[in-house]
């Protein structure tokens, strides 16, 4: 008899993907499964059978054969580390999975519409030694990371882990039109630094400000430079725009 989960439940996942189970609801249903048996107690092959076996009767799951399958959708997006835990809760309840972080730092999602299912997520700081023990952490509670930018991870896993069948979608949201999120402090901060360059472009051109160029490029870098400490700051104590107005554009 087979009592490691874990190795049932790899046999498990191969039985149920040769059956044409989309990979979403297989990792729904491995993890509803695992906490039922973390809350019994028994071993996995004692509660449900043989993994084939189990698998063959879940596997009505899987689209006919010859049924159209649906198309993924995909979306992309970003937004400021003042909005982008609050975005990532709404937009996860709506069944977009981030499948990674493109080098602009944007999430990259899909969903299938038929076997969507409600995700969470989570941002982690992995600066310097943190990055073992955070992933130490949260890999055994099922977070899988699912992109990096700058000084922190962002993680992801399905809600089924921790709500069960309250997690599946019976119906889809439209897609969203908007793909650029900014808080009412981000928005705050880029139009300071857009009125700065601004005032010093405007200033030199009429000949107001009597000085080097090199000088108003200076000046004009270092208000970038302490935005960027700024927001580097925020993040790092973790600070989130309780009153975040996010807007898309």
């Amino acid at each position: 008899m087979n009592t490691d989960p874990t190795t049932y439940f790899d046999e498990l996942s191969t039985a149920l993907r040769a059956a044409g189970v989309a990979e979403a609801q297989i990792a729904s249903t491995v993890a509803e499964l695992t906490g039922h048996l973390a809350e019994t107690g028994t071993a996995p092959e004692e509660e449900f059978g043989p993994a084939a076996v189990f698998a063959a009767q879940l596997g009505g799951t899987a689209p006919a054969a010859g049924a159209p399958v649906a198309e993924a959708e995909t979306w992309t997006w970003t937004a400021d580390i003042y909005s982008d835990r609050h975005l990532l809760a709404v937009h996860g309840d709506e069944g977009w999975e981030v499948e990674r972080l493109d080098t602009l730092g944007r999430f990259v999602c899909r969903r299938v519409p038929g076997s969507a299912m409600r995700w969470e997520y989570r941002r982690e700081l992995i600066s310097g030694r943190r990055r073992a023990r955070v992933l130490a952490e949260l890999e055994p509670e099922g977070w899988e990371m699912c992109g990096e930018w700058v000084l922190y991870a962002y993680f992801k896993r399905p809600k089924a882990a921790s709500e069960g069948p309250a997690a599946e979608l019976a119906t889809l949201p439209a897609k969203p039109k908007g793909w650029l999120y900014l808080s009412t402090r981000g928005r705050w901060m880029l139009a300071a630094w857009a009125t700065l360059l601004v005032f010093l472009g405007t200033a030199y051109l009429i000949g107001a400000l009597h000085m080097p160029s090199y000088v108003a490029a200076l000046i004009a870098t270092s208000g970038a430079a302490a935005a960027a400490y700024g927001t580097k700051r925020d993040l790092v104590k973790g600070t989130d725009d309780g009153k975040t107005t996010a807007k898309a554009r």
